[in-house]
């Protein structure tokens, strides 16, 4: 999966109606200028920190960046802004909005003066999982087979054991469970870096609240599902992410988490309706394209409920908006 996707990001813009996919950023401006409020309001009530970093992960066109960056501006909020960024057909994408920006390849070389605003809107899910299977004679990893020149997933032919594992045990046969060792080192380095310099990790994709079972990989090409074996390197892989492992991360590094969230909830608790309301009463010619936008990033049978929000945040900055809590 790491080496399929690496291949399929350094080739081609993916992103929009002429690819495979698209994005929130890229469906409205709606969904930018949320992030970009949220980023602001955290940041005003922290008494407005110097020296502060936007940081993308996996920042598409760079079209979210824009909206949320043009949105923090009105309120005086202008960081510097840092892409981690691998593809170089998107970095030409990203360098034509904001070209003073800072690109990264890897988290590696993130800033250490300052506190970080950490943006990763399906970022995620592209990072590569593993997964293990259920058989007779234990838990075996899967693999990649080659048969009739197509590939197929087959159990290996070792027995895995861990901790993760034997308390699975008793499951039945054909059992899966997946894992993701990029995610929980990636998150992990991230909230090391904002427990020691401040800051917020705002992370936006699709999966699921609590540990479960079965493959979630998946693969779309020209905005259809495939098999994620059809063709590796020309489709997007992405598997659904599992909040909470990430959220027990987070917690370890002794960051503030919250959510996740549906996504749905989420913007409509920062005003979406409101905005999408004045959007289409200034472009009444966009009226209708704007009334689709917002039922698309927030119905419950569009990205509203699959979509989640989880934040991460230092533990001497403010509590963030957007989130229900208990008692309130």
């Amino acid at each position: 999966m790491g080496v399929a996707n690496a291949a399929y990001y350094a080739t081609k813009d993916p992103i929009g109606e002429d690819g495979d996919f698209v994005t929130a950023p890229e469906i409205s401006q709606m969904f930018g200028e949320l992030v970009g409020i949220w980023l602001s309001d955290l940041w005003m009530r922290k008494a407005k920190p110097d020296n502060s970093h936007y940081i993308e992960l996996g920042p598409g066109r760079g079209t979210l960046a824009s909206d949320a960056l043009r949105t923090m501006a009105k309120f005086g909020c202008k960081p510097q802004i840092h892409f981690v960024e691998t593809s170089p057909a998107l970095k030409t994408k990203q360098a034509a909005l904001h070209n003073s920006a800072a690109w990264h390849k890897t988290i590696d070389s993130l800033p250490t003066d300052g506190p970080l605003m950490i943006v990763a809107n399906e970022f995620f899910d592209a990072l590569p999982v593993e997964q293990f299977i259920s058989t007779q004679a234990g838990w075996r990893r899967q693999m990649v087979a080659r048969e009739r020149n197509k590939f197929i997933a087959i159990p290996g032919t070792t027995t895995i054991e861990n901790q993760v594992l034997k308390s699975s045990a008793g499951l039945p046969a054909g059992t899966i469970l997946e894992s993701s060792p990029a995610s929980v080192e990636i998150l992990g380095d991230l909230s090391n870096r904002v427990a020691k310099q401040g800051g917020a990790i705002l992370i936006i994709d699709y999966g699921y609240d609590h540990p479960g079972t079965g493959s979630t990989l998946q693969a779309v090409k020209n905005h259809l599902p495939i098999s994620p074996f059809d063709s590796p390197g020309t489709s997007d892989l992405t598997a659904h992410v599992n909040f909470h492992s990430l959220g027990n991360i987070a917690k370890t590094r002794l960051l503030s988490v919250h959510g996740p969230t549906e996504q749905g909830q989420w913007l409509k608790t920062l005003g979406i309706d409101q905005r999408a309301k004045k959007l289409a009463e200034s472009r009444p010619d966009q009226a209708e394209e704007i009334r689709a936008a917002h039922h698309r990033l927030t119905h419950v049978e569009e990205m509203g409920r699959l979509f989640r929000v989880m934040a991460a945040i230092s533990m001497d900055w403010p509590e963030p908006e957007g989130f229900v809590y208990s008692g309130s």
